[in-house]
């Protein structure tokens, strides 16, 4: 990843700063950077279908699955996860794909 991300001091810097901190240094700057471990493409794949599993249909699945279409992920990763996370959490994750593939 080349971006320096800044969504949680963005969104929770003065809220919880430590938290804002973990989520743009760590989790961003350190964990989606190391593509020797495992790819971009491969940790959007990771990260879209624990997203949806877990029912997280809101802007943060909306940001990955744009993260994902970038890296070259298909909404078919969805289709594959529906039948493991569940026939309506896989609904509501298309709905947002459909849009975001659409752009």
């Amino acid at each position: 990843m080349t971006e320096k991300v800044t969504a949680g001091r963005d969104a929770m810097g003065e809220f919880a700063p430590k938290f804002a901190a973990l989520n743009d240094d760590v989790l961003f700057g350190e964990v989606w950077s190391r593509a020797a471990q495992l790819s971009a493409r491969d940790r959007s794949i990771v990260t879209v279908t624990a997203l949806l599993s877990t029912g997280s249909l809101d802007s943060s699945l909306e940001h990955h699955i744009r993260r994902a279409k970038a890296n070259s992920v298909t909404a078919e990763v969805i289709t594959h996860a529906a039948f493991y996370s569940g026939w309506p959490k896989a609904w509501g994750a298309l709905r947002i794909a459909k849009d975001v593939y659409a752009e």
